[in-house]
């Protein structure tokens, strides 16, 4: 099952050149790019482990592709993510953020319902125990 989190996530994985133009594209926005790494893709984890620091005042792409090629190298079979944070006021957010890498078998969820009272129906994403995620 491929995961869809981020921008582009219903394309194919970005090549290297094409997460370099859209690193070139944070930077020239004037945007702190970052990188994270997690092995827990649950759309509630917002807490991915961060490698480094934010990197703010780059001119160039190519200094936060040595990053990612290094966080590859060590945390490879894990999703990592880039992130663009627009720091201007008034939106003081994230602007852009896309995975750049993926386990070889990634993680699989399902959706189970809960009725309740009222006539009402509640939802809980789960992930599945890895021996039943199919490859």
């Amino acid at each position: 099952m491929k995961l869809t989190q981020g921008c582009f996530s219903y394309l194919p994985d970005l090549t290297d050149d094409q997460i370099y133009s859209q690193v070139q594209y944070c930077l020239a926005n004037g945007w702190a790019v970052n990188i994270e790494f997690t092995d827990d893709p649950h759309p509630r984890n917002t807490y991915w482990e961060m490698w480094g620091l934010p990197m703010f005042d780059l001119q160039d792409a190519a200094g936060v592709m040595t990053e990612l090629a290094e966080c590859r190298r060590v945390y490879g079979d894990r999703y990592i993510r880039i992130s663009g944070f627009d720091s201007s006021h008034g939106w003081e957010s994230v602007r852009i953020s896309f995975l750049v890498n993926r386990p070889a078998q990634e993680a699989e969820f399902e959706l189970v319902r809960h009725e309740v009272g009222g006539r009402a129906i509640r939802y809980t994403t789960v992930r599945k125990p890895a021996a039943q995620a199919s490859v």
